[in-house]
C-alpha cells in the first residue's frame, strides 16, 4: 500500500472521528443523553411553582439570637407533602414544633417535618409550629423583608420571602438542659 493511499484511507476515518468527538463534546446534554436511551435530568430541583403556597407570611423582627417565620402553608396538589427542612442566608434554620414535657411548654424540633395534606393547609403560628431562625447574622427590623427556602421530602425546594413584623410575645430563650423553653 503506498503512502498516497494511506493518506486517502486515514483522513475519511479521522474526518468522521473528530465529528463524533465533536458532537459527544457538544452543549446538547439531552440529546447525548437521550441516544443513551436515559432520560435526561431535570433542569431545576425547584418545586413548581404552584405546589406549595404561603399566606400571610411574617417574621418576628429581633435584633439577635433567634427569631420565627409563620404563616399557613397550602398544599395545591392532590398529594401529600412534607417539608423537611428551610433555609436562610440571615440564619441556620430548623422546623420547629410546640409541646409539652413535665408541665411546661417547650420548643423542639419537628421530627418528620411538617406534613400538608393534599389540598390541604398546615398553620405556623407563635406558640405552635414555626420555621425558627437560630442564631440571626445580622438584626431583622420591622418592614425587612426575609428570603428563605423551603426544601420538600423530594429535595425539591420553593422560595418564599415574609415581612418582618413587631411581636412580642413568644419569647424564646435555651433551656439549661439543651431543650428550648417558650416564656409568653
Amino acid at each position: 500500500m503506498s503512502l498516497r493511499t494511506r493518506r486517502a484511507s486515514v483522513l475519511p476515518a479521522l474526518g468522521l472521528t473528530l465529528a463524533l468527538l465533536a458532537t459527544g463534546c457538544s452543549g446538547d446534554s439531552t440529546a447525548t443523553t437521550a441516544s443513551a436511551g436515559k432520560p435526561a435530568a431535570p433542569a431545576s430541583s425547584a418545586a413548581p411553582a404552584a405546589a406549595i403556597t404561603i399566606t400571610d407570611p411574617w417574621i418576628k423582627a429581633a435584633d439577635q439570637g433567634m427569631t420565627a417565620a409563620f404563616g399557613t402553608l397550602v398544599n395545591t396538589t392532590d398529594e401529600p407533602l412534607t417539608i423537611v427542612g428551610a433555609s436562610s442566608d440571615v440564619s441556620a434554620m430548623e422546623l420547629h414544633e410546640m409541646t409539652m414535657k413535665d408541665g411546661a411548654m417547650i420548643m423542639r424540633p419537628k421530627e418528620g417535618g411538617f406534613v400538608l395534606p393534599a389540598k390541604g393547609t398546615h398553620e405556623l403560628s407563635p406558640g405552635g409550629d414555626h420555621l425558627m431562625f437560630m442564631d440571626l447574622t445580622s438584626p431583622v427590623r420591622a418592614g425587612d423583608e426575609v428570603a428563605f427556602t423551603l426544601t420538600l421530602a423530594d429535595g425539591s425546594t420553593v422560595p418564599f420571602t415574609a415581612v418582618a413584623k413587631p411581636y412580642s410575645g413568644a419569647e424564646e430563650s435555651y433551656a439549661p438542659d439543651g431543650g428550648m423553653d417558650m416564656h409568653e
